[in-house]
């Protein structure tokens, strides 16, 4: 399934661009799971269909209320500028999701930069902090928090992940002031004229989606299946039925960025579902006790098998190991140290977290080119793993 996400863009690009044929892939992959499973196991099939609808209708709930706001402006793209956007977004994170804030605000900045040239590296910034990095304060920014939080982790225990969180959010947004600052120097002079030429203010319309938003938040926090669920599901009705069509439209919404999300991952949750049996078996063999050691684990297994199962089978690995516990029967630095590398490194690729893959999609929609998989790979590299080094000998030596 990886392989072909990897691949299938670059070897048959057009047959890839339907999502069509990617739920083909989907169910050709994940039918010997299905048939295993059927068969000896079917409470696992079951339990991950459940996992899977709540993860989508979350990510969907989001996705379609967020859409309803418009945030109509063209600002002169500078580092600043840009800079700025990111920031914001990493502040939002925490509170309305990382969907949330990906949603709410790759459009605008998108129609920011489209009087410049080079462009795709904002979006890969753009996928580091506000996709990713940026939700790790609350089990509301990002899903493996969220489980967490369901597991027993009290809500407020994740401030206490601030210092983390703050070294990556500064370290990213300093490096990418740098890099665009580059970049923006070498921009043709007209693209520059063009942009300071093109400049309206930014305007915000559907305002009345953030109390949908809102909700979605408080639903996400404090009902349980299926209430949830169908929470989110009528608040994102109330949104399609009283936004005026006309606000959706000049935001470009389209159900395909949404779609595209749920085949892939209807693929990766139903082929993960042996590796992941696979960790609960045999995990203690893998020699994972120190803080370290869970932190790139989780982080590494998180960035090719999504983010918040691989959370939940580390949580338990840690269970397992019978140390002294400060919450849910985890030591509070092994539990930081897999909330961290959970949510960080969900960054490394496309796959690792859901926004991910709507921000490309948007992104491509629009017209930029995006990385490939294996070229948003050599990004990630080259920026994030450094920051992850420090990170460990900072906090989880």
């Amino acid at each position: 399934m990886l392989l072909a996400i990897a691949v299938c863009p670059l070897w048959i690009p057009h047959w890839w661009e339907s999502n069509r044929n990617k739920l083909f892939v989907s169910a050709i992959l994940g039918l010997p799971v299905l048939a295993a499973y059927g068969v000896r196991h079917p409470a696992s099939l079951l339990h991950t269909a459940e996992d899977y609808l709540s993860f989508i209708v979350l990510l969907a709930g989001l996705f379609v209320i967020s859409g309803g706001i418009l945030l109509r402006g063209d600002l002169v793209a500078t580092p600043a500028t840009n800079t700025g956007f990111l920031a914001l977004g990493g502040l939002m994170a925490s509170f309305v999701g990382t969907t949330g804030a990906s949603m709410l605000l790759v459009r605008p900045l998108l129609q920011t930069n489209s009087e410049r040239t080079r462009v795709k590296h904002t979006l890969v910034f753009f996928i580091f902090i506000v996709s990713n990095v940026g939700g790790m304060l609350t089990p509301l920014g990002d899903p493996p928090l969220f489980l967490g939080y369901l597991e027993g982790v009290p809500f407020t225990w994740t401030f206490r992940l601030w210092p983390q969180w703050g070294l990556m959010l500064v370290g990213l947004l300093a490096a990418y002031f740098i890099y665009d600052s580059v970049q923006f120097a070498r921009e043709p002079l007209a693209a520059i004229r063009r942009d300071q030429s093109q400049v309206e203010p930014l305007r915000v319309r559907g305002g009345l989606n953030a109390v949908w938003l809102v909700g979605v938040v408080l639903g996400a926090a404090s009902l349980h299946a299926p209430w949830r669920g169908l929470a989110i599901v009528a608040l994102a009705a109330v949104s399609l039925k009283l936004t005026p069509s006309h606000l959706r439209r000049d935001n470009s919404f389209s159900a395909g960025p949404m779609i595209e999300v749920a085949v892939l991952f209807a693929g990766i949750f139903l082929t993960m579902i042996p590796a992941l049996d696979l960790l609960r078996v045999r995990g203690d063999e893998l020699g994972v006790r120190a803080p370290w050691q869970f932190f790139w684990a989780a982080g590494l297994l998180s960035s090719f098998l999504d983010n918040a199962p691989t959370y939940l089978v580390f949580l338990a690995l840690g269970q397992g190991l019978r140390l002294p516990g400060d919450v849910v029967d985890v030591p509070a630095e092994i539990l930081a140290a897999l909330s961290v590398g959970s949510v960080a490194m969900g960054a490394n690729t496309y796959i690792g977290n859901a926004p991910n893959f709507m921000v490309k999609a948007i992104a491509e929609e629009a017209g930029v080119k995006m990385p490939s998989f294996f070229g948003y790979m050599l990004y990630s590299g080259a920026i994030l793993l450094p920051l992850f080094v420090a990170v460990t000998f900072v906090f989880f030596r």
